[in-house]
């Protein structure tokens, strides 16, 4: 039988309380006593039961995430800033892929506090009125990475997105291109697919004097499929774009692949900027040229974050910005 805390209590001939502290808050206890307790912990192999360990110290040492998409190459890199972080700390997380599905996001709200968990992490998806209500009735600490919200102040990680986008295009515009397209992300998507957008009408307004943009951009869902049939519709209406702005590195992959089938060559016929800065950029013929959030980074600080939340610190600032910046490769080109 595995052994319990009373065999190691009276192997070690003290009370069940006194293991309990030396497993807790051993600065509290005599040497004398933990030195026997660790003793007979060791003898008998004994290694206590999380959730009874949560029942005296209050905390699981978990942590949930939520994520949009779990098959994204983003999330993938998001989650391993987040478990390693959290791994230095001795947290686990519990991984929760909702499918941008508000029922299942309720859900799965539900099943975290139920499971006790010391905090959770909402990621990329919108953080709406109705989450941000059953989020304050769970009294769990929540915090925000690479997404934002105006339903709630809320701990936030991310970059600054509509700057990004106005970056992207002035890039491009340092390069010599004036007529510059966009595949954006939908617009009703308050985290990337608007504030992209923005950055990228500002920066065309202000550096290039343009205002009438509607038959230079097309819309995706950020994913390849997404890119591939938006540039086959941008292309038919604007052959003459020297350059396009996607709103994901998957996009842009996906407009490179039209191009291809079409016989035009990236950068000699059209420049393709990505962005995010995801794996694939880097293994992509020609390699994508993106905008590179740091994504491993948000992970990291987002659950630096948690925790001091969870240990009752006062956080130095609400949200935090992190620096984007652009990663040069093969897919531009001067002109």
């Amino acid at each position: 039988m595995r052994p319990t805390i009373k065999d190691v209590a009276k192997l070690s001939g003290v009370s069940i309380s006194t293991v309990s502290r030396v497993m807790n808050t051993p600065d509290i206890v005599s040497e004398e006593k933990r030195k026997r307790v660790e003793e007979a912990i060791r003898e008998l192999g004994y290694s206590p039961n999380a959730l009874a360990r949560g029942l005296i110290s209050k905390q699981t040492h978990t942590v949930g995430v939520l994520i949009p998409d779990i098959s994204n190459n983003y999330a993938s890199e998001l989650v391993k800033g987040l478990e390693d972080a959290g791994h230095q700390t001795g947290i686990s997380l519990i991984i929760c892929n909702t499918d941008r599905d508000p029922e299942r996001m309720v859900h799965y709200l539900e099943i975290l506090k139920q499971k006790q968990v010391d905090g959770i992490v909402f990621t990329s998806e919108y953080f709406s009125e109705e989450y941000a209500r059953i989020a304050a009735k769970h009294r769990v600490p929540l915090v925000l990475a690479a997404t934002h919200t105006t339903a709630a102040e809320l701990p936030t990680v991310k970059i600054n997105d509509e700057e990004a986008g106005f970056d992207a295009v002035q890039y491009l515009v340092k390069k010599g291109h004036r007529e510059i397209g966009m595949i954006s992300g939908p617009k009703d998507d308050l985290v990337a697919g608007l504030p992209r957008y923005l950055g990228y009408e500002r920066a065309c307004r202000e550096l290039l004097g343009q205002t009438d943009l509607e038959e230079r951009v097309d819309y995706g869902d950020f994913r390849y499929e997404g890119g591939y049939t938006a540039m086959q519709r941008l292309y038919h209406r604007q052959p003459d774009l020297t350059a396009v702005f996607c709103a994901s590195d998957e996009m842009a992959l996906g407009a490179i692949t039209f191009l291809h089938e079409r016989g035009l060559r990236v950068p000699d016929d059209i420049s393709i900027l990505g962005f995010d800065n995801t794996k694939i950029a880097k293994i992509s013929l020609p390699k994508l040229t993106t905008v590179a959030q740091p994504i491993y980074q948000i992970g990291r600080e987002a659950m630096k974050k948690l925790n001091r939340l969870t240990a009752g610190e006062e956080l130095i600032e609400l949200t935090t910005y992190l620096r984007h910046r652009i990663i040069e490769r093969d897919s531009v080109k001067s002109i």
